[in-house]
Formats: structure tokens, C-alpha cells, sequence
């Protein structure tokens, strides 16, 4: 079963890239992050013209995220269920595709490190746990993917002074993101692959991707039980070239479990 994420950074700049990505890849599942569309402009049909049901959860010009499958979908659900207030921004929605419980998320930028969006980002992150612990254990097959906006440690930046003091590599975030990770869940990508220089995302200014300056934001962290059947890992780097590409590109998963069509 191939799982794959990718923010596309506008779907509907973005579609045609996507469609055909989709053509000759043939993920079984691809969650989507940064549609900037309400979900009654999301592009359900074209999508279904390729073989995968869908579920959108977006307000229109920011954020939007979306699941595509083509092994089922099932019990979809839109932001958390942990009791609280329903998050005002549209960042992660759930699907059962193939057997795999899939989020696909796209997890606040936090701005500055004293702006009020940070706390938002650091408070979702606390939420993204509570709905583990209230729903899930590490022994199902799950998966949450997408784009997290936060480089994990500083291999995931191509030089850490650069980002020194900023977002995406404060030791509050990692600690909110390890809390995340501590329910039950494993970085397979870079357990594979320990070694520096390996990126997601490239800023579009200054020919960052051609300078190989980027930072590794977008991964899948996998149950126990689905890391377990975890078969190779990659950062499909080819899709951040040609005309007008996201700033994202797509991160793959393969893994032995699931159902097939």
C-alpha cells in the first residue's frame, strides 16, 4: 500500500500537476495540505475520473486539506474529537482508506515566536494528542501525514543558524511535536535514512531548491503497529521541478499492510 503526502499549495493553481502526478504514480492514498479551497469548489470529480473517492475540509483562500483514496473510504471526519471547541481553521481531516486509519494535516506556521498563531500552533499540537489518546492506540494501523511545519531536529534544516530563533525549529515546538510522537508514533523516513540534506520544502526566493537550501516539514509518522510494516520511504523531489511546482513536494510511505484493489 503506498501512502503519499503532498501540500500543493493552491489546488487550483496546482491541478494539472496534480492530476498528473497522480497518472503515473498511483498512490493508493495522497492526503493534500494548503488547498485554499471551500470544499464546494474542491475538484471531487476530476479526482474520481482517476479512480479515488475523496474528502475535503477547507473554508476557501487559506489552508484546506484533503484525502484521496483509491482502497476505500470510510468513517471521514474533519478536525478533532477531544471535547473541546471546533477548531477555527481548516487543518486535518481523518478517512479509513484500505483498513489504515490516514489524517491528513497541515499544522499552523506559528509566524514569530511571540505571536499569537505560535501559542495556536503549540495548543493544536496539544489537541492533535488529546484526540490519540481519546480514539486510537499505537496497536492500530494509522497513519498521520502531512505538512507539519517543523523541522524535527537540525538535519532537517540546511544550516541551523539560518533558523536560529525563529519558527519551525524552536525547542517548544520539537518538545509539542516529541509529545505528539510519544503517543506512538515513528518517523519511518528518517529512521531509514539518518543522514543530512534530505528536504520537503524549498523556499520559491533566491533559488533555494537549485542551492539545495530546504528543510524536511512534510513526513509521515506511522503507528507502531503500520511502522512495523513499513517497506521504503522517499521524498519524490522530481515534482518540486518544472513550471510553476508548490514550494512542497511529494513524501511517499510504502508499507506491506492494507488492502489493494
Amino acid at each position: 500500500m503506498l501512502i503519499a503526502t503532498w501540500n500543493v499549495n493552491s489546488l487550483k493553481a496546482r491541478l494539472p500537476r496534480v492530476l498528473e502526478w497522480l497518472e503515473v504514480v498511483q498512490p493508493d492514498v495522497l492526503c493534500m495540505q494548503e488547498t485554499k479551497l471551500a470544499d464546494a469548489h474542491f475538484p471531487a470529480m476530476d479526482f474520481s475520473a482517476l479512480g479515488y473517492d475523496s474528502v475535503h475540509h477547507g473554508f476557501g483562500q487559506w489552508n484546506g486539506v484533503a484525502i484521496l483514496s483509491k482502497v476505500g473510504l470510510s468513517d471521514a471526519l474533519s478536525g478533532f474529537d477531544d471535547g473541546a471547541e471546533p477548531d477555527p481553521d481548516a487543518r486535518i481531516v481523518w478517512a479509513t482508506c484500505g483498513g489504515v486509519r490516514v489524517a491528513s494535516v497541515y499544522v499552523p506556521n506559528g509566524r514569530e515566536l511571540d505571536n499569537d498563531h505560535y501559542r495556536y500552533k503549540l495548543e493544536w499540537l496539544g489537541r492533535l494528542r488529546a484526540h490519540l489518546d481519546r480514539h486510537h492506540t499505537p496497536d492500530e494501523q494509522l497513519v498521520i501525514l502531512g505538512d507539519w511545519n517543523i523541522a524535527p531536529t537540525d538535519l532537517d534544516v540546511w544550516d541551523p543558524a539560518v533558523f536560529a530563533g525563529g519558527t519551525h525549529v524552536s525547542a517548544a515546538e520539537r518538545e509539542a511535536l516529541q509529545h505528539v510522537m510519544d503517543w506512538g508514533l515513528v518517523d519511518t523516513f528518517r529512521q531509514r535514512f539518518p543522514e543530512p540534506g534530505l528536504y520537503s520544502y524549498w523556499d520559491y526566493r533566491n533559488g533555494d531548491f537549485h542551492k539545495r537550501r530546504g528543510m524536511r516539514i512534510d513526513y509521515a509518522l506511522s503507528s507502531r503497529a503500520l511502522a512495523a510494516t513499513n517497506l521504503s520511504d522517499l521524498i519524490d523531489r522530481n515534482a518540486r521541478k518544472g513550471t510553476k511546482p508548490s514550494d512542497h513536494t511529494p513524501v511517499l510511505s510504502w508499507y506491506s499492510c492494507g488492502e489493494r484493489r
